[in-house]
């Protein structure tokens, strides 16, 4: 859904339209004069006055003027914060929809805080992530509704041009949605590589690897977990060159992006085997964040950095006992070819460590169903070799509220991932940990001592209930913390 929004210095009133005002608890309806009459004034102080008495909590409540004349009055605290203001705007939108409501003047002034427009424009942030629905393949869309949004304020411009920001964010958010949700029929490996290459126009530098050349640059592991699909596989770099004159070295984020994970030769159990179209979750929010830093046109060198395969159960399929030398050097042996995404991910921090020599890597992954028995659908997990990173996107995770949690990472895990035969193995099959074994692995694969996140997003990237700012479905999450990060610490 696209809502209509416009930026207007004052409101020509049609019958049609709903006004909406922020309320507060020191509100006053002489911050209306100018836009209502005075008996309308006197109506609205006598309701607000019973309203008050009942000390009913509602976010949102409507008043009727007239037949034609309706007013909805948005509450707030006087200690609601930038990011509760998003959630306060998601309601609004869930409110005006659930009432049928499709015009409204929302007269931005009457939102005394300071630094209102800020306020504003978070509360407007969190009313367009939540209206995001992926209708792409009904035939018959029942609900159209799209909701037009007029804000009117004396600083009408500021607003608009401020909004730039959000708005890229939006973007880069539902671009990451957009991806997750798209069935495996149509979102292979090489599909995926030309909806990427599309950001170019973006000022993105886009390079595509294909099967021949990351078999010459010996890409095994990356290439063993798709031999069995007739898709080929692809790793793809995506590049923001926002500060060219820094010398400062580039931040790098690296997504798996296994486009249908059937478990290959491991195969899964039938029963909701279709959910494991998200498996490229973790790429998707790395093409989003990318897609955001260029719309907002960050002041930062960053580097994205994504492995598209299909893990499937072909006649050439790579099978439980084998074993491949990956790009590092290093020799895998795989004892599960459903633990595939460590095996591209293993593949993709090696090359982009080397290649860009980046300030830290941050990989997302959803890698392990054990990190949902942890943390269910609250928090990402996050592993990683360096505190002052992890300390970075703790703080974030909680600011953007896309929250985040630190596991441990210990020597006497690690061992467990050793392989008698070979460098190391895939999975773990005492000890538990699948969690952190999982994260072992893929340090084993950070050569150079590089600050390196792992962040296990396979409880976040998509959710059967509607919460905060997420409809049901693909939630982009990553994308707001990740940009978040760069904009706080890196720019």
């Amino acid at each position: 859904m696209t809502n209509l929004i416009k930026f207007e210095t004052k409101s020509a009133q049609k019958n049609d339209e709903i006004n909406s005002f922020f309320i507060g608890e020191n509100f006053k309806t002489n911050h209306l004069s100018n836009i209502l009459s005075k008996q309308d004034l006197n109506k609205i102080n006598l309701y607000l006055s019973n309203l008050k008495k009942s000390k009913k909590d509602k976010n949102f409540t409507t008043f009727d003027l007239s037949e034609k004349k309706k007013i909805i009055f948005i509450s707030l605290k006087e200690k609601e914060n930038l990011f509760d203001l998003e959630e306060t705007g998601a309601k609004f939108f869930v409110f005006l929809k659930s009432n049928g409501l499709k015009k409204i003047n929302l007269f931005c002034d009457t939102l005394r805080k300071t630094d209102y427009i800020k306020n504003v424009l978070h509360f407007l942030h969190g009313f367009n992530l939540k209206s995001y629905s992926f209708n792409k393949y009904k035939s018959k869309i029942i609900d159209k509704t799209t909701i037009d949004v007029r804000l009117i304020s004396k600083n009408a411009k500021s607003l608009k041009k401020d909004y730039h920001n959000y708005h890229a964010i939006e973007s880069g958010v539902n671009l990451a949605r957009d991806l997750v949700s798209e069935p495996p029929n149509v979102l292979n490996p090489k599909k995926y590589t030309e909806i990427i290459k599309k950001l170019s126009s973006l000022g993105l530098k886009i390079t595509v690897y294909n099967e021949k050349k990351m078999k010459s640059l010996g890409m095994n592991a990356l290439l063993g977990v798709g031999q069995g699909s007739i898709n080929e596989s692809f790793l793809v770099t995506i590049e923001w060159r926002g500060n060219k004159n820094s010398k400062d070295k580039p931040l790098a984020f690296v997504g798996k992006g296994v486009c249908f994970d059937t478990g290959g030769i491991s195969l899964k159990p039938a029963r909701f085997m279709e959910e494991m179209k998200y498996d490229m979750g973790g790429s998707a929010v790395v093409v989003g964040l990318l897609k955001t830093l260029a719309l907002r046109k960050a002041k930062v060198n960053a580097i994205g950095v994504v492995g598209l395969v299909e893990n499937m159960p072909g006649g050439n399929a790579q099978r439980p006992g084998d074993i491949v030398k990956s790009y590092s050097g290093k020799t895998i042996e795989v004892l599960n070819t459903d633990a595939e995404g460590r095996l591209v991910l293993a593949d993709a921090l090696s090359f982009t460590e080397k290649k860009f020599n980046p300030k830290f890597i941050i990989d997302l992954a959803t890698l392990t169903g054990a990190i949902i028995v942890s943390l269910g659908e609250e928090y990402a997990g996050l592993f990683s070799n360096n505190d002052d990173l992890s300390d970075r996107i703790f703080k974030m995770g909680n600011k953007v509220k896309e929250k985040v949690w630190r596991l441990p990472l210990h020597e006497n895990y690690n061992k467990l991932m050793n392989s008698p035969i070979a460098d190391v193995q895939n999975i773990n099959y005492s000890g538990g940990a699948g969690s952190i074994t999982a994260a072992e692995f893929l340090q084993r694969f950070i050569l150079k001592k590089t600050p390196w996140a792992h962040l296990d997003i396979a409880g976040m990237a998509f959710s059967k209930k509607a919460a905060n700012l997420n409809p049901s479905g693909a939630t982009g999450f990553g994308v707001r913390l990740l940009n978040q990060l760069v904009k706080e610490y890196y720019e």
